[in-house]
Order: C-alpha cells, then structure tokens, then sequence
C-alpha cells in the first residue's frame, strides 16, 4: 500500500534509503551508488527537513507492516521533482518501481503539473536506461554533482547529473 510518509517513519525510511543506495546491502540490488560513492544518501535530519517542508510529498510502500520502497516528490510550482525512488535492494526488479512512478505521475496529473523532472548521476546508465523505459527522457542538460555533500567519491572523473524529463 502506498501512503504519505510521516515523521514517525523517518528512521525506518533513513535505514531504508541508505541501504538501498550505499553500502554492502545496497550490491544485492541493481541500483546501488556503492561503487561510486560512499557514505550515508541521508540522515534524520535531513529527511525530517524534508518531511516538514510543504512543498514535499514523501511516499511510502509498506508491505507487512514494513516501509519497503520510497519516493520523494517536490512541488516546483510549473513540474514535479521525482527524487529518491528508492526500492529495497532484496525487491528490485519485482515492479515494486514502477508503481512508485506511476503514483509519482497520479500526484502530478492531480496537482495539476504537466511533467516530471529527475535528476539522475549520469554515469548510472543502466538506471537512466530503465527511466527512459518508462517513458523519461534525457533533456541533454547537466548539473555539477554538489560537492556539499559529505559523499567520499570513489570515481575518478567528476560527477555529473543529467536531467530527464516526462510531459504529462
């Protein structure tokens, strides 16, 4: 079932977040960040910043009680921001993603927003490969990877973000 996140789910989605995207756990899944960076994807804190901001809508899937997939949308007032689509890595590639996306493109249609914007590290092509799959476009715009972050890059050429895209 998917529902809106709250703050009393934070330090299951936090444990959630970063064992899909960093770390030895995320491996088991096919969209780890492990071999790139490392460190945390995100602390408490900054995912209750992001609960309590407004303009956010976090949504769950929990399955048995338990939080096994997210993802972050931010209302940018003419798109929709898709981030940290995130599924736990034992469950990737059981369609658990695509529900997430299309709960994601309900949320957008209902606003109403005509499109969807993600950003995505662009040498993770096989993850760029399967949002074009579903219908996301690369827009051939890039963004410098923040270096705010407290990631300890493991590759050796700068990161990068493409943007892609979905019209409504």
């Amino acid at each position: 079932m998917i529902t809106k996140a709250t703050l009393k789910d934070v330090t299951e989605i936090t444990k959630l977040v970063n064992s899909a995207y960093r770390g030895e756990t995320s491996k088991k899944g096919w969209t780890t960040e492990a071999n790139i960076l490392e460190g945390e994807r995100i602390s408490e804190s900054e995912l209750t910043e992001i609960l309590l901001n407004t303009e956010n809508t976090f949504l769950i899937y929990r399955e048995n009680n338990k939080i096994i997939g997210t993802v972050l949308l931010t209302n940018k007032k003419t798109e929709l921001y898709l981030g940290m689509l995130t599924v736990s890595p034992e469950l990737q590639n059981s369609g658990l993603g695509k529900k997430l996306l299309i709960a994601a493109e309900d949320l957008a249609n209902a606003i109403p927003l005509p499109k969807i914007v993600m950003t995505v590290i662009s040498i993770r092509e096989e993850l760029i490969a399967w949002y074009q799959r579903n219908g996301y476009l690369d827009t051939g715009k890039r963004e410098p990877f923040p270096s705010i972050y407290n990631d300890v890059v493991l590759h050796s050429e700068p990161l990068e973000f493409s943007i892609l895209e979905k019209v409504l």
